[in-house]
């Protein structure tokens, strides 16, 4: 009988007393978010982007918001939004969109889908958290699943905070850490 044991981003295999190192991929993970954030909110993201760094690689892209954004329609303002989006959007990388009306998941779910991610040929996951009026059509077209923190409605500066921490909740979950209990 084997088993496999996850450190550090290192995958053991384990037969009886005898363990084989095996390097596997780090799923790169980048949230992309627009405007800035209370100093309390962003001080409680800094520290979930620490404790997330030892899990693999993780990176928080924080782009300004859309220039005269008061002054334009809401279609466009969501439009100028989505190309700061996609311009950041690394080649090969799965958009996964957080989104109110998105498939909704238990941490416990949540941590399997993140695992599954890390298991098959996904090297990077890019979660987007749009602006307070949601996202462009083209945002849609280009995501590869739409994710929903809750039926309730976020601020989307509330949304970075509650998803940094189920996205550290999902690692200690897949490590088999207290964290979740």
């Amino acid at each position: 009988m084997h088993v496999f044991y996850k450190i550090n981003a290192k995958k053991f295999l384990v037969y009886g007393d005898l363990c084989i190192e095996n390097q596997i991929k780090i799923l790169k993970i980048k949230t992309l978010q627009i405007g800035s954030v209370p100093a309390e909110i962003k001080s409680l993201c800094a520290e979930y982007e620490k404790r997330l760094a030892r899990y693999g690689v993780f990176e928080q892209v924080v782009l300004n918001d859309v220039k005269n954004a008061a002054s334009l329609p809401v279609n466009e303002l969501k439009k100028k939004e989505w190309e700061q989006y996609a311009a950041k959007i690394p080649k090969g990388a799965q958009v996964v969109l957080l989104d109110e009306g998105g498939k909704e998941f238990s941490s416990v779910e949540f941590a399997g889908y993140i695992q599954q991610q890390q298991l098959g040929s996904v090297k990077e996951l890019v979660f987007i958290i749009g602006g307070a009026y949601g996202f462009d059509p083209e945002a849609y077209k280009t995501a590869r699943m739409h994710l929903s923190l809750a039926r309730m409605t976020f601020s989307h500066q509330l949304v970075r905070l509650v998803f940094m921490e189920q996205l550290y909740r999902a690692f200690t979950i897949i490590r088999g850490e207290k964290y979740h209990h």
